[in-house]
């Protein structure tokens, strides 16, 4: 038996170089296909927090307009506004891309409540969010209203 156990193990042999190159040409397809998709949810990801940013600048704007906080004439409350009245903190931009300007990030609204939201990256000034309703950040093509910096 054990003879027969060591003739067996003499005829092992190693991976030949055409197995290898193989299994190196299947895995390469397989992350071919996967990193393209994991970028596209990374931005997906992206684009939902700076929507969920602007539907919590909504609901500060809300709250300032149910408690009369610098009450105001022409219907627009920066988001600087809104932090220094202790509405909201001061939102970080997903990705580690800094913040949103103060001053032109905005929220404007009319008499039927209708709010348009409006955020601008502090650095480089790149528009991410043009005067969107929350109705257009909730819908199915939400997404497509986001630019990311």
């Amino acid at each position: 038996m054990k003879a027969l156990l060591q003739k067996h193990l003499k005829n092992q042999k190693g991976l030949t170089l055409i197995e290898l190159l193989a299994v190196v040409v299947i895995l390469g397809i397989i992350a071919a296909i996967a990193i393209p998709s994991i970028g596209a949810i990374i931005d997906n990801t992206r684009k939902d927090a700076h929507i969920a940013n602007a539907e919590q600048l909504i609901n500060s704007v809300k709250t300032a307009k149910a408690t009369n906080v610098g009450s105001k004439a022409d219907n627009t409350y920066t988001l600087g506004e809104l932090v220094e009245a202790g509405l909201i903190e001061d939102p970080d931009m997903p990705g580690n891309k800094g913040k949103y300007n103060q001053t032109t990030s905005l929220v404007k609204f009319d008499k039927d409540n209708k709010y348009n939201v409006t955020l601008i990256a502090a650095t480089g000034g790149k528009t991410v969010i043009n005067n969107a309703t929350v109705e257009e950040l909730r819908g199915n093509d939400r997404r497509d209203k986001v630019v990311l910096p």
